[in-house]
This record gives structure tokens, sequence and C-alpha cells, in this order.
């Protein structure tokens, strides 16, 4: 079923210009996508809800845009050059590559689902008296399916926390791991492989050299530390946010737009005290979760604190979605130490320190991060939205439509305005004059093909909060009617009230209020 609702959510998001696969025309390139007119629309959004949720709401919290290019010592500094690796395994019948992990952690999901699918059948056949909590614990397939579950996920964890290789491999062979597609177990040894894209810039410091994509954003903040907290004159704590592309040599993209080659993150550096790390971590993941929740349902969110820190992280969480794909990651937060600040200090041999008045001393400050994916939040929004529903009282093709219930906020197009007849040139004339007074305040689109009801489909499926229909009545007396997307309700307004109305629902403003 969840396989069945993602096959529809790709298709979806190509008929109605949300994503393309890149360069489809040359049978396009893995891992690639290009947003659409309505894809680009909606990533816009998010990254202006996400840009005013931190910097405009946050009067310690500056804005940044870091080049992609860096020097290269950047990289050897942050540790990417010597650990930013994933663990790869190819089968030798198929010929095709694996991440190690991501092969292990589908089993540990099976495992669960089967216990799932356990519980679920229990509470169809015991209904109303079933004890849910009671037939976990003492359920022997459950016991059995989340302890399997429970051990391998510690064994993965401490294998890739000692770059252990051989037992990644013996882990695949023990859970008799098969090729998704051929069923083949025969595979190689395991190996670490780098992620960074490398490329050469002519002369760099009288030396040739490497250069390389930037794999993520953060370190562009944190080499840019004293230029800011210089010039914006901000005293710790303070914060510095991002958004830019990153890439990353993916052994396998997959899941769509989940995991890319080519890709944006969200990223703000947060600078603390030393010692007061942990107070600003917990401050961060309430904040960030209630960012999310506004925009989606929380039972669709959980945390997941990290098995295996980064070397570089003394606590981490991941915020996750339950995607169609089952529960993933979405954002990271992290408390970073002074790992970042004093590997470029002591490579670079300048201070990265700040002077604290109220201690009268300097230090390096250290960091939490917030970073999150703004293609897995466009996919996250998408995923929720996407509803296919019967319609009551209608018949025929108008028995059932496709709804995008986007948060009006993040909408693409807010308003659509429709003349009831196209070859009517009274009503045409009246629609363009309405529509044009319209887009000065926010995106509206201008539709006269078909039959009225079959326009009022194509703004369901790509999420316009309202509609706005012109008609005969329109010309009498100045009046319009206005249809709300998810009830469908239509009321009449006077023209001079639609931009009110549209405009409040629409606003960013419902959305930042909820994170006080």
């Amino acid at each position: 079923m969840q396989e069945e609702l993602f096959k529809r959510l790709v298709s979806h998001c190509k008929e109605y210009g949300f994503i393309y696969p890149s360069s489809e025309v040359y049978d396009g390139l893995g891992g690639v996508y290009d947003y659409g007119p309505m894809g680009a629309e909606l990533k816009n959004n998010i990254k202006e809800y996400w840009w005013k949720a931190m910097v405009q709401m946050h009067e310690n919290i500056v804005g940044l845009d870091s080049a992609i290019f860096m020097h290269p010592k950047i990289w050897k500094a942050s540790g990417h050059v010597d650990a930013f690796n994933d663990p790869l395994v190819d089968n030798k019948d198929s010929k095709k590559r694996y991440r190690a992990d991501v092969l292990i952690e589908g089993e540990i999901d099976k495992m669960n689902d089967k216990a799932e699918k356990e519980v679920a059948k229990a509470a169809k056949r015991f209904g109303e008296s079933f004890d849910e909590k009671l037939f976990r614990e003492t359920n022997p397939r459950v016991l059995e399916y989340t302890q399997k579950a429970a051990d391998t996920e510690k064994r993965l964890a401490t294998a890739m926390k000692n770059n252990d290789m051989a037992d990644l491999k013996s882990l695949i062979e023990d859970l008799e791991i098969a090729d998704p597609d051929t069923g083949s177990r025969n595979w190689t040894d395991v190996r670490q492989f780098n992620l960074m894209f490398s490329t050469q810039l002519g002369n760099i410091s009288g030396e040739e050299g490497k250069l390389y994509l930037r794999p993520e954003t953060a370190q562009g903040i944190f080499v840019n530390f004293n230029n800011v907290q210089r010039t914006s004159r901000q005293r710790i704590p303070f914060g510095i946010a991002q958004i830019g592309k990153a890439f990353r040599n993916e052994i396998i993209a997959r899941q769509f737009i989940f995991r890319m080659r080519e890709f944006e993150q969200m990223e703000m550096q947060f600078f603390v005290r030393p010692g007061t790390e942990m107070e600003w971590y917990n401050y961060w993941k309430a904040a960030r979760m209630a960012w999310h929740k506004a925009v989606g349902p929380a039972d669709k969110l959980r945390f997941k604190d990290h098995d295996n820190l980064a070397h570089y992280a003394n606590a981490a969480v991941d915020v996750q979605f339950e995607f169609p794909f089952g529960f993933k990651e979405l954002e990271g937060i992290h408390s970073r130490t002074d790992f970042d600040l004093g590997a470029h200090q002591e490579l670079s041999g300048k201070k990265m320190q700040y002077f604290d008045p109220e201690l009268n001393e300097s230090y390096v400050p250290y960091v939490v991060e917030t970073s999150v994916g703004c293609d897995r939040m466009f996919l996250s929004v998408l995923s929720n939205a996407l509803v296919e529903e019967t319609v009551p009282d209608a018949q025929g093709e108008d028995a059932k439509r496709t709804v995008l219930r986007i948060p009006a906020p993040l909408a693409p197009v807010k308003c659509a305005v429709l003349p009831l007849l196209r070859n009517k040139e009274e009503l045409v004339d009246k629609a363009r004059a309405v529509f044009n007074e319209l887009k000065y305040d926010f995106l509206c689109q201008y539709d006269d093909k078909d039959a009225i009801g079959r326009r009022y489909r194509r703004q369901d499926a790509i999420g316009t909060p309202y509609c706005v229909t012109i008609d005969f009545e329109t010309l009498e007396n100045n009046t319009v009617t206005i249809r709300e997307r998810d009830s469908m309700e239509q009321v009449r307004v006077p023209i001079s009230d639609v931009s009110r109305i549209v405009g409040e629902k629409t606003d960013l403003r419902r959305l930042l209020e909820n994170l006080k």
C-alpha cells in the first residue's frame, strides 16, 4: 500500500510540474532531479519559512551565503578528506553497488515490520479487549523479532563506530541479505568509499591541488566565524544560518529525492559558551520539532538518538518523518563541541576565538547545529499532502479527486482566478481584471480551459488553497464565488474582500505564530 502511494507521488510530481528527472531527453542522470514550475515555488516557500523562523524571528541569528568552492585545507581540517566515507559493497553477479549499512538497516526494518504485523493481526483478532502493551511484552514472535532487530542495530552501530568493514561483511552474510534486484548473495568485501566530488583548480597558493565540491554547508559558516561575529557585532550565544547546495557522490542514490548527489541544505550553527552546550542542544531540539509540527502531523514525527556519534559530536539526534518507505531522517541536531573552530584554528594558524566580556576571557566557542535537508522537507510535505478521496454527492468522473493538502502558506499557487465560461468576453475581461489586481499580493493562476469542474480538479492537484470564480452575477454586483480547497465549501464575497481573505489564510505568519 505504501509502495503504491510512493509510486503515485513520484508520478504526480512529474505530471503536475513539481519534479522532473534531470537530463531526461538524454535518458536522465542517476540521483539528480530538476524542480519544475510548481516544485520551484514550493521549495522557495519552504526555504522562506525556514529562513524567517530562523533569522527573522531571532535577533541573535544572522544569515550567510558562502561559496561552494573553498580552499581544500578546509576539508582536511574538518575531517572530510580522511573520514567522510560510506561502506561500499558490490554484488559480484548483478555488478550493482550498495551501501552495506543501508542493506543491514533494511533488514532491521523488515524485522520490526514483522513484529508490527503480529501486533496488528492480534489487535484485529481480539478487538476491544486487546491489550497491546501486554502482547508486546509476552508474545514470543514479537519478542524474537524485536530482540533480533535490537541486537543487529547494536552490532551495526559498533561496526560503524570502529570502521570494522569485516564485521559489516559478516553481518550481511549472517543475515543472509540478498541483492534486492536479483536475489544473489555473492558479495565482495566491504570497503570505504569517500563521498566528496573532486575537481581541479589551476593553481592554489603556488601548488597544484585538488578542489572539492562542498559536501556540506557548515564549514563555510565556521571559517567565516570571525568575519560574521565582528561585522554583525553579535555576542555569544548567537547563530549563523545558511541555505545552499551541497554535493555527495552517493554510492547509490535512492528513494526519489530523499537521497541525491546534488541537494540543498538549510543549516544553522549556534555558537555557545563551553559548558552550556547541552542546555542549548535541548532548546534547539524542542524548537526544531515545533517548526516541523507546524506543517506536519505529530504522529508522523519522532526523535531518534544516534547510536554512532560522529567524530565531532558529544550528542546527536535526528528528527525523523514517516515517509511512505518508513521513518527516515529529516533533520539532524548535533552538539559539535569546539571541534570545527578548533581544527580550523590549528591548521590555519588563525585564532578562532571569542572574547567573553562577562568572563573577561577568550575561548573557542562550542557549537550546536541544526541541519535540515530542503529536498527531504519538500518530500515530507508532499508525502503528507497527497490524498485521493471520494467527493460526497458526486457521480462519475467527479466522484473522486486527487488533492494536495499542502499547508496554505507553503502552497505554490495561493489563488486561481477562473471565468465561468471562456467564450463570454465580458466574463474573461472581468476575470483578467481580478487576476491583475490579485497578482500584486501573491502568486495567482488564471485558467479558462475546460469545464469549471475540471479546472477545480487541476487546482486541487497542485494544492491551490482558493479558487475565485467569475460568473454572470459578478457582472451585476461585483461579487465572486470563492472555493476553499480542503472543504470544497463555496461562499459569495465581494471582490474587494478576496485579497484579504486569501492573504490571511496564506500568510506565513500563521505558521510562525505557532512557534512561540
